[in-house]
């Protein structure tokens, strides 16, 4: 459509130049779901000894299947100094170091023991060398185990406490200025007045960005004022200023020309999808900027399509969302030049969109499972044909 830009050129232009913020070093107890800046590489070896992995006794192999005479004892932080001579025996736990002179560990189920000799009555170990752990069977010192960008899952972090780490440095978490607009809103839980509605866009959108590794600021609703909204937003202090409503053409639309006042260079305004055609992308003494629609549903496909991405990029990651392939449960009509998002829901016959799919609906946003994405100018597609949708519910697990 003439003078709208198409969504994958939007979203090119929008992460062409972001880069992974600047990295921070913290404990591990704080890292879990956080970009590993730099690479991590073993400062110890693990195990730092050869270890019991069963209870038993240890003995030398060749002494398999005459009497031992039990010499001591090694349990975990407390391992056995002596060299295990010919005939002998050291009791052991698991975790314990393995004597010296030991090649081999009998499991306890399998001995019989008389005071202080000890006989093997089981089956016995299959070969020599049975239920050792050998020193640095999982990693050595300086072997490399986790690389840069890796997003830290709870093993990792075990393995980086493991490898001798107490801290890891980490991309910073992108922080956004969560900015809404309009002397119609009122927080919620507050009773709206003549011609007034509650706010309910910051709270879906904080939950959103929280979700994607944001630190989520809502310095509090902003009247149609362009002073007032040029403070707040020059005040600030984000990588990310997203603005709510007022990014369109009316009178009291005043997001746009408060950014030209303050300088901001628009990379793009308009975006030919639906909902949300009127968003925009730009940059502002060093922070990027995106202007969101105010109607609620509009704002939310424009954050996930946008915002989400680029807040990964930002997070040093790379983002894909959840694309499935489902049967349509029934037909849908052709399309304009608009990249559509259609909520729907899953149904036994496949994606149903819902009838109504006005941008205000909250409701039909809070039932839907997916959204079904039609290409511009995509042709009438029937019950059954198969049709892209965005799985709302794979970001549950997340929020």
């Amino acid at each position: 459509m003439t003078g709208l830009l198409p969504y994958p050129a939007a979203l090119d232009r929008l992460l062409a130049a972001a880069e992974a913020l600047p990295a921070e070093t913290l404990p591990l107890d704080a890292c879990a779901g956080r970009v590993l800046a730099q690479a991590i590489t073993a400062r110890l070896t693990q195990p730092p000894f050869a270890a019991a992995a069963m209870d038993g006794y240890a003995i030398r192999w060749a002494d398999l299947h005459v009497p031992w005479r039990m010499v001591g004892e090694s349990a975990a932080g407390h391992g056995w100094a002596g060299l295990l001579g010919a005939r002998e025996a050291v009791r052991i736990f698991t975790g314990a170091p393995l004597p010296g002179g030991a090649d081999t560990i009998v499991v306890q189920e399998e001995v019989t023991r008389d005071g202080h000799t000890a006989r093997l009555t089981g089956a016995g170990p299959p070969r020599q060398g049975a239920h050792i752990r050998a020193r640095g069977q999982d990693f050595a010192a300086k072997d490399a185990l986790i690389p840069t960008g890796t997003r830290l899952s709870p093993p990792h972090l075990g393995l980086a406490a493991a490898a001798g780490h107490g801290d890891l440095p980490v991309v910073r978490r992108p922080r956004v200025a969560l900015i809404a607009t309009g002397d119609e809103l009122v927080p919620p839980g507050a009773t709206p007045g003549p011609g007034q509605i509650v706010s309910s866009v910051p709270a879906m959108l904080t939950a959103l960005l929280r979700s994607a590794g944001a630190m989520v600021h809502d310095p509090g609703l902003v009247r149609d004022d362009r002073d007032a909204l040029a403070a707040v937003i020059t005040a600030a202090d984000a990588d990310l200023i997203l603005t709510i409503g007022g990014a369109s053409v009316g009178d009291h639309d005043l997001v746009v020309p408060v950014l030209r006042d303050l300088g901001a260079d628009i990379d793009f305004w308009k975006v030919a999808i639906r909902p949300g055609k009127p968003m925009l992308a730009g940059h502002l003494a060093g922070r990027r900027i995106l202007g969101l629609p105010g109607n609620p549903v509009s704002a939310f496909v424009t954050a996930l399509l946008f915002a989400v991405p680029l807040l990964a990029r930002l997070g040093g990651r790379t983002h894909v969302l959840p694309i499935e392939t489902l049967p349509l449960a029934a037909p849908l009509a052709a399309n304009d030049g608009r990249r559509d998002h259609l909520r729907a829901r899953r149904t036994p016959k496949g994606a149903e969109a819902f009838t109504r799919q006005d941008s205000a609906l909250l409701s039909r946003l809070a039932a839907a499972d997916l959204l079904i994405i039609r290409e511009p100018h995509a042709p009438p597609a029937a019950a059954g044909e198969s049709v892209a949708c965005i799985a709302l519910d794979m970001f549950q697990s997340v929020f």
